[in-house]
């Protein structure tokens, strides 16, 4: 079977395990993901403002993707723990939406990928975005996480359409 067409997570007998990753060379690997929650105009006023309840809404989602990328071997099974040398979460108001767009890039010198860390950093941003805001608007929706790109490793480099 050629690369890309099989699960990786599953042996010859149909078991999960996790992937030997030991006879692979340690690379640069970078990935970049992002996601959106989509929100009333003036629930992102609310935010955009300083005025939510809880607080700080932009800062604390940026500090809980980042704790959360540090965190995905322990959230997402058969994931290796792996020794990032970056993660950045960035959240930014979309008046278009509206709402917010999350992005988060993840670096490691590895030997495995980084797309898990920075899709849990994004996913973990939209979520306390949402907690946060919850209680001016429950019809908040997170959407559209993807993989945005990501470099290094047997692989190659890969960028989603339109980016």
């Amino acid at each position: 079977m050629a690369q890309g067409t099989r699960l990786t997570h599953i042996d010859a007998s149909g078991d999960a395990n996790m992937v030997d990753v030991s006879d692979k060379a340690a690379t640069k690997r970078i990935a970049v993901a992002e996601g959106t929650v989509e929100m009333r105009p003036e629930t992102l006023e609310l935010i955009v403002s300083g005025n939510a309840k809880k607080g700080d809404v932009f800062g604390v989602a940026k500090v809980a993707g980042i704790m959360a990328a540090k965190r995905t071997h322990e959230l997402i099974p058969l994931c290796h723990p792996l020794a990032l040398s970056k993660i950045s979460v960035t959240l930014e108001p979309d008046p278009a939406l509206p709402g917010v767009r999350v992005t988060a890039e993840a670096h490691v010198t590895g030997q495995t990928g980084v797309e898990m860390e920075a899709l849990t950093a994004v996913s973990v941003a939209c979520l306390t975005v949402y907690d946060m805001a919850k209680a001016v608007d429950r019809g908040m929706r997170i959407g559209n996480v993807r993989l945005v790109a990501k470099s290094g490793g047997a692989s190659g480099d890969y960028r989603a359409d339109g980016v």
